[in-house]
């Protein structure tokens, strides 16, 4: 793939904790993590990392272990990230947010060894675990009174295919499902993504996204293979994202459309004020057209990249950051190395500008669902003639001539009315440009509702219909306009799809 940033390192497939320590050797003294209470340079988040190894070793943690991680985002994720790693270890990272009906589940699932949790979130563990629970605040002067000090205790060895990483992400079933992530995936879907975006050692990467979220996870990664700086932004108010950004020296800031967009608007309401960040980057939903013009207007000279990818595979294309202005609409082109596929209802590849699936081929495919051999089957199929592992998203799109990629929406987000195909994504990207609408939800129609629409502004109904109406063709217009104030969002900031269905039902 075109793209990649100039003199960019050879991809991998290797170890995780292999990232750190050639970051390590590479520059000892840099600055690697920081939050509210203070950094680590590279050599120390090292140390920190063997004396976690240690730490989980005492404890009998051993190859294959599943150990639960249930932290806000503090720095010591860093060096357990790849202090688990180093055991050989499976790291189950998790929202200190999630609630106990599904949080019962999950360590059910997973079985860990034990759990690592801190204030409230870990008294809840507590009450559900049968295993060991320990509070950060409580063993973390034990892990650094271990760093510097010889190994008490033999390597482990660990190989590429082992598995590095348990996801948990939800989907259409009602508990939360792993994703199975081996070191050699996870390592050569991080250097692809960073051989497009170009994570240097100048840069700072703002990180709110939670580390359970894969997004924020990566940004570890990221932040390794560039030798650059991780802030931690942790749990905040909104209102002081952007003095955070502007004070930490950010110049790479994740984003999700929530977060986005109250970027943006905090830099509206005080212009000339916002930080020299250089990168916006994007996953989770599409960026509204109107927030990416925010932020170029807000931001002079910042990238802001669009990208799309799924848990499962971690990402599947990214636009080449040079490019952001161009090709409006598109997700960008296949990670390097990987390749993309439009197939219709039988598997058959599809012409360019034809919408069918998305599937995804390569080395950044993760190897299924942990525990769960019928999802992971129908998900993760076979090449018919090579016999590769291909994902089949159950997203839908299509390819331009280029080899770019533009999203149409989920299986479950595309749907006939009035003998129309469409899907939610072009009605929602349409009520996104109508000035004054922060954010928009379109609920696909069922038995017992037809097309409707929910936007976060303060206009009415009736307007934001109208506006539609020069918008859209008829059938695509729906039937009905709920205004909230506010979204109620994901524990991963996204908007939460299910909370506005039940709305609709509670007022029927």
């Amino acid at each position: 793939m075109d793209g990649l940033i100039p003199g960019a390192p050879p991809l991998r497939s290797d170890l995780i904790h292999n990232l750190l320590d050639d970051a390590a050797a590479a520059r000892p003294v840099d600055a690697a993590v920081r939050d509210s209470r203070g950094g680590w340079d590279y050599r120390r988040v090292e140390e920190l990392s063997h004396a976690f190894d240690g730490w989980l070793a005492d404890r009998g943690v051993g190859h294959g272990d599943r150990v639960i991680v249930q932290l806000p985002n503090r720095r010591e994720m860093v060096p357990i990230v790849y202090g688990v790693s180093r055991r050989g270890a499976v790291l189950v990272p998790l929202n200190p947010g999630m609630k106990p009906f599904h949080l019962r589940s999950v360590l059910e699932d997973s079985g860990p060894a034990l759990v690592i949790g801190s204030g409230e979130s870990g008294e809840t563990v507590r009450d559900l675990a049968t295993v060991p629970v320990h509070d950060i605040d409580d063993i973390w002067a034990e892990v650094e009174e271990l760093a510097g000090r010889p190994a008490g205790h033999e390597p482990v060895k660990v190989v590429p295919e082992d598995v590095a990483i348990l996801i948990y992400t939800s989907g259409s079933t009602a508990a939360p499902k792993a994703v199975v992530c081996p070191h050699a995936r996870v390592t050569y879907a991080a250097s692809a993504i960073n051989a497009v975006l170009g994570y240097r050692p100048d840069d700072v990467v703002f990180c709110r996204p939670p580390m359970s979220f894969d997004y924020g996870l990566y940004q570890i990664f990221l932040s390794a293979l560039g030798h650059a700086e991780l802030v931690l932004a942790g749990d905040g108010p909104d209102l002081v994202l952007l003095a955070q950004i502007r004070d930490c020296g950010a110049t790479v800031v994740p984003v999700v459309p929530s977060l986005g967009s109250m970027i943006a608007t905090l830099a509206r309401r005080a212009p000339g004020s916002a930080p020299a960040v250089r990168m916006f980057t994007n996953t989770g939903a599409a960026l509204p057209a109107a927030t990416i013009d925010s932020l170029h207007e807000s931001f002079p000279g910042a990238r802001v990249v669009r990208m799309y990818g799924i848990t499962e595979c971690k990402r599947v294309t990214i636009m080449e950051p040079e490019l952001d202005r161009e090709r409006p609409g598109a997700s960008g082109r296949a990670l390097p190395g990987t390749r993309v596929l439009i197939l219709d209802g039988e598997g058959r590849p599809l012409p360019a500008g034809e919408v069918g699936e998305i599937v995804v081929a390569g080395p950044n495919v993760m190897a299924g669902y942990w525990r769960d051999p019928a999802l992971t089957a129908r998900a993760y199929r076979p090449d018919p003639e090579t016999g590769e592992a291909r994902l089949h998203t159950g997203d839908y799109g299509r390819l331009d001539e280029d080899g770019y990629l533009y999203f149409q929406g989920r299986r479950d987000d595309m749907f006939k009315r009035k003998g129309t195909r469409m899907s939610t994504v072009e009605i929602e990207a349409a009520a996104m440009d109508i000035p004054g609408v922060r954010a928009a939800v379109a609920l696909p129609p069922d038995e017992n509702r037809d097309l409707v629409v929910f936007v976060e502004s303060d206009l009415a109904p009736h307007a934001v219909l109208r506006e539609l109406a020069l918008r859209l063709e008829p059938p695509k217009v729906p039937a009905a306009c709920h205004v909230l104030e506010k979204f109620p969002l994901t524990l991963n900031g996204k908007n939460e799809r299910k909370r506005l269905t039940l709305l609709l039902e509670d007022a029927r």
